[in-house]
């Protein structure tokens, strides 16, 4: 009977460790839940940075390569010409043939890329008036000078023939009859009076076809010397037009594709240098066999005396709960 009355008290704190575990339990599953899903989060948000940071190193790097390795693909600049009135003949005013001097200079840096050929061509508006037609042909000469002041060689011509630096090309009006003259004055005569077009004639001069700049001696200005007197012009513009191979044609014709190519290697490269580094910090050992096989030694050690410490608890714990 007293052993009856003695063992009830026994089995009401069993009954109510299991209560109170009962009700722990959907808590700590909640907080477990919580746990695990706040820290998939964090994980998620701290490797979706570091791919954000990876692909702007990788553009960062393909966009630095593309500026430093592609040259300007097209330079314009306008040309005004000037010349000498202090004629000793009072039937002429004009005493020199328009000259123009054109630095090859933007920013204190080279237009030119060297290596890189080049067409130079020279635009020229000219008004349709019975002067120009009158003149007919006429040269115009370009000459590329250095920063001493030597000429500069041309690509257009043969490695031995590069001491000649100038280009002489000719230009002329496009024929256009009498006839077709006064239809087209009639046809435009309201633009004409108005001002919205003008009687002018576009006429653009090849200079160079393949111009390369010499590495030695770079070329600094230009001259272009119309060689007519009687010349006629509104404005003149000067054209320069990169001619790209190979590397350079692909990364300047499709701009998208070579980007993509380039960001996706540069990334790839990138997350393999990322992965090995959080490899190495994440071990933190050495790749010889020593420090493996001491490791493993000591991971053994700490289990046994991990399990030695818990066979210890739980003996003390049963002889404190063994009934008097």
């Amino acid at each position: 009977m007293d052993q009856e009355t003695h063992l009830r008290p026994d089995d009401d704190k069993e009954l109510l460790a299991l209560i109170v575990r009962a009700l722990r339990w959907p808590r700590d599953a909640v907080v477990m839940v919580i746990s695990n899903a706040r820290q998939k989060v964090i994980q998620g948000f701290i490797l979706f940075s570091i791919v954000i940071l990876l692909l702007w190193i990788a553009a960062f790097l393909y966009s630095s390569f593309y500026y430093s390795y592609m040259p300007l693909a097209a330079f314009s600049t306008p040309v005004h010409y000037y010349y000498r009135t202090d004629c000793d003949s009072p039937a002429s005013f004009v005493c020199s043939y328009p000259v123009a001097n054109i630095s090859l200079m933007r920013n204190k840096k080279h237009v030119l890329t060297l290596g890189q050929a080049y067409q130079m061509s020279l635009q020229l508006e000219m008004p349709d008036s019975p002067t120009n037609h009158e003149m007919g042909m006429f040269m115009i000469k370009t000459t590329c000078f250095s920063r001493d002041g030597g000429q500069v060689a041309s690509s257009a011509r043969s490695a031995r023939q590069q001491l000649s630096a100038s280009s002489s090309r000719f230009g002329m009006l496009r024929y256009r009859s009498d006839l077709l003259r006064y239809l087209g004055t009639l046809l435009f005569l309201p633009a004409f009076l108005t001002g919205v077009a003008e009687q002018k004639q576009m006429l653009e001069v090849e200079l160079f076809s393949d111009f390369t700049d010499d590495p030695y001696v770079p070329s600094m200005t230009a001259v272009i010397e119309i060689l007519s007197s009687k010349v006629q012009i509104y404005s003149s513009q000067l054209n320069i037009h990169a001619h790209f191979t190979g590397m350079r044609y692909l990364l300047f014709n499709f701009p998208l594709l070579s980007a993509m190519v380039g960001v996706s290697s540069n990334f790839i490269f990138l997350s393999v240098i990322f992965v090995l580094f959080y490899l190495r910090l994440l071990l933190k050992v050495d790749w010889g066999p020593e420090q493996i096989g001491t490791d493993g030694l000591l991971s053994d050690r700490d289990t046994s005396t991990n399990n030695q410490e818990e066979e210890e608890h739980d003996a003390v714990a049963g002889a404190n709960t063994q009934p008097l």
